[in-house]
């Protein structure tokens, strides 16, 4: 990504110029999406990895076509009071097939995502793999704590 937008001359931040508090909705759906699937342990093996990634591709699957979310349509501030009106919930999935802005060829290719899906499906599957990451974290920590039992406080083995 960086890569690309040097090559193309375009400014690559994190945050949009005169927002400094723009990351609170980065977070918003670090929480909402990733922090609620996978919790906050520390996966750092190659094994965690795989399963994280398998994990993110059916959740990312199952967000976009099956879970509706509001926007924010409106906001106005009389004084002190600000009130704030929101469309109706809708998918990822569909706001993107009402877009006049994305091409016939990616709705039609998103369709045939779309149906080949199956949302029990992927709930089973995200399921079975967030259960498959709890058990190889456990599985880890046991072998830490083995290995501190078994070291001296020199660093060698007791034996």
């Amino acid at each position: 990504m960086l890569r690309y937008c040097i090559e193309n001359k375009i400014t690559f931040t994190r945050s949009r110029e005169y927002r400094k508090n723009d990351s609170c909705y980065v977070e918003q759906k670090n929480y909402s999406i990733v922090r609620r699937a996978v919790g906050y342990l520390r996966y750092d093996t190659d094994e965690e990895l795989d399963v994280l990634n398998e994990l993110y591709l059916y959740l990312g699957r199952y967000n976009n076509f099956f879970i509706p979310v509001t926007k924010l349509a409106l906001k106005t501030r009389t004084g002190s009071r600000v009130v704030k009106k929101y469309d109706t919930a809708k998918t990822p999935y569909r706001r993107v097939l009402e877009s006049e802005y994305i091409g016939d060829k990616i709705k039609e290719s998103l369709k045939r995502e779309y149906e080949s899906l199956n949302p029990a499906e992927l709930k089973r599957k995200i399921t079975k793999l967030q259960d498959k990451l709890l058990k190889l974290n456990a599985l880890k920590q046991t072998v830490r704590k083995e290995m501190m039992v078994n070291e001296g406080a020199y660093g060698y083995i007791k034996g």
